[in-house]
């Protein structure tokens, strides 16, 4: 069975991370093991100079994994950010669910949030127009074509994720 995934997207500072953190641990709750991707459009670094894992990376690593008894970090280097849908098949096959901030361009099932505030126009209902948004999380009354759930309500957000994306027999 493959991995369920939905991904969050928005425009920037609409709260994706602070929703996806609410989220979280609700799922997990009702006993799902969950995992978490973000895309950053932005360079980051994870091995800092001076530690021993940069050390090896700066020597010409490709791929270097650090870990310890309680988790490892796996840094690979590419020439460009590998899609959700990849990742997911590599990293997350122990994992009931993954949650993915961005990637708005893959296939996976969306949930876009808006806030009142941005008053901008929705990405997969305006720039594209995105057969896989199944809701929209908003603080604002929108008229659109699918779901509009309440962008403060985490457990009601969680609620239709289960049923329309965990529990959903595709």
């Amino acid at each position: 069975m493959a991995v369920k995934a939905v991904a969050f997207l928005g425009r920037s500072g609409t709260g994706k991370t602070t929703l996806i953190e609410k989220i979280l641990p609700e799922l997990v709750n009702r006993g799902y093991r969950v995992g978490a991707i973000k895309h950053d459009a932005h360079r980051f670094d994870i091995d800092h100079p001076g530690k021993d894992s940069h050390r090896l990376t700066a020597a010409g690593a490709v791929t270097m994994v650090i870990t310890s008894s309680e988790k490892l970090a796996l840094v690979k280097k590419h020439v460009t950010s590998p899609p959700a849908e990849e990742l997911i098949d590599l990293y997350f096959r122990d994992v009931d669910i993954v949650l993915v901030e961005g990637f708005q361009k893959s296939g996976l099932p969306k949930i876009e949030l808006s806030r009142k505030e941005k008053n901008a126009p929705l990405i997969c209902r305006g720039e594209i127009d995105d057969p896989m948004l199944v809701a929209v999380a908003s603080d604002a009354s929108l008229e659109v074509d699918v779901p509009l759930l309440d962008l403060n309500a985490p457990v009601t957000i969680a609620e239709f994720i289960e049923e329309n994306i965990l529990k959903n027999a595709g």
